[in-house]
């Protein structure tokens, strides 16, 4: 997962850049709203921002504001604050946050909190994203830094399922189970279709990696930040 994080005190964007790269996700930072406006505007691939309430230049509720109705981008948007008054939360939410977290906060808290958003979020656009690399679930299309994959119907299936769980490892018999069910190929049918997901991602450029982790299974690696 990639995820933006607006906030203009840098010892605390530190810790939860850190936090986040730790559990495997791509983090990039802006320390103003001006800068996060542009941040956002030169790339689309974010899975969350976070952004707090307070920001030099614009703040964190006229930047989600015009998110929402200049853009109309609907990534989701956990908000930060120090201000923990219900008339603030309610104008965070009415500017088009998804979600409030008050300062100060554990960062597996603000973790599970964005995990929890990309799960409804992906319920809701019918999508899957990690970071450029997007899988329409109703069209069964995907493409990544705007190519199109070739899927078959079976890699779609095994697309999806890497995707959903990533940057976490899927088991070898969880991915057999899902794409054969309980008629499992006698053949190594899965490396098979691995290796020719993992072509169709290279020719599309710099994305995700889809990485074999011995003894583990396959999981979908998203951009490591010195690629970025």
């Amino acid at each position: 997962m990639k995820v933006l994080i607006i906030e203009d005190n840098a010892d605390l964007a530190a810790s939860i850049c850190e936090f986040l790269e730790d559990e495997g996700w791509a983090v990039d930072w802006a320390d103003t709203g001006p800068r996060a406006w542009e941040h956002t505007r030169l790339t689309d691939s974010y899975d969350a921002l976070v952004v707090d309430l307070m920001l030099p230049g614009m703040d964190g509720l006229t930047l989600t504001r015009r998110l929402r109705e200049e853009r109309h981008d609907a990534t989701p948007i956990l908000m930060l604050t120090a201000r923990d008054g219900l008339e603030d939360r309610l104008a965070g939410f009415k500017a088009g946050a998804d979600d409030y977290l008050i300062k100060p906060f554990a960062l597996p808290e603000l973790q599970a909190r964005l995990t929890a958003l990309l799960r409804r979020g992906r319920r809701a656009a019918g999508e899957l994203r990690v970071d450029g690399l997007v899988l329409d679930l109703d069209a069964g299309q995907a493409r990544l830094n705007g190519c199109s994959l070739c899927m078959t119907p079976l890699r779609r299936r095994l697309l999806a399922a890497l995707m959903r769980e990533s940057p976490q490892a899927v088991s070898r018999q969880r991915l057999l189970r899902e794409l054969w069910g309980e008629d499992q190929p006698d053949s190594d049918a899965l490396r098979t279709h691995i290796h020719a997901l993992r072509r169709s991602l290279h020719a599309c450029g710099p994305g995700p990696a889809l990485v074999t982790q011995p003894g583990m299974g396959y999981r979908l690696a998203p951009v490591s930040p010195s690629r970025r």
